[in-house]
């Protein structure tokens, strides 16, 4: 399994590009897995649902299924939370595994998705796992720059970059 991140402040676009460039990836045929990183609270259950009830109740872990999918949730109840490394051995085995956020975590390649009106500067001056930068303006920097507009373009620079072509 490979793993390419994306890095950039609340409000630059990640989320979009990467809604784009998944079909691009599976178009050419990849097992394509996601992990999402966030710094805000989230619960993907409903409260009153059984399963809420049931972690509610006290359970570590709970296991949705039906015939559409499946999703486990784990309660960290006071436990660190996983790694980065931890959380994408978890996956199931797929070709390319994409990690939107830890934009400070070393472990790998990341593009930086950068838009000045977010009123924050640039991530990558000082950090060396991102690879090259999506923008829509001109910037002074050594790495490669992509065109944000330019999905295609954004997934055939990813796809060299983990020799995946």
């Amino acid at each position: 399994m490979k793993a390419f991140g994306f890095a950039g402040y609340s409000g630059s676009g990640k989320t979009t590009l990467i809604e784009q460039l998944i079909p691009r990836f599976v178009g050419r045929g990849l097992k394509v897995s996601l992990i999402k990183h966030t710094h805000h609270g989230f619960d993907i259950d409903q409260p009153g649902k059984d399963s809420w009830r049931h972690r509610e109740a006290g359970c570590t872990e709970v296991l949705l299924a039906s015939d559409g999918r499946w999703a486990l949730m784990h309660e960290l109840r006071g436990e660190r939370e996983p790694t980065l490394k931890e959380q994408l051995a978890l996956l199931s085995p797929c070709d390319l595994a994409l990690v939107e956020g830890y934009k400070h975590d070393g472990l790998i390649p990341k593009l930086e998705v950068y838009r000045p009106a977010v009123g924050r500067p640039p991530l990558h001056p000082g950090q060396r796992d991102i690879i090259a930068v999506a923008t829509d303006v001109p910037l002074d920097t050594a790495l490669p720059l992509l065109n944000i507009n330019d999905p295609d373009a954004i997934a055939a620079f990813i796809l060299r970059h983990l020799e995946l072509t």
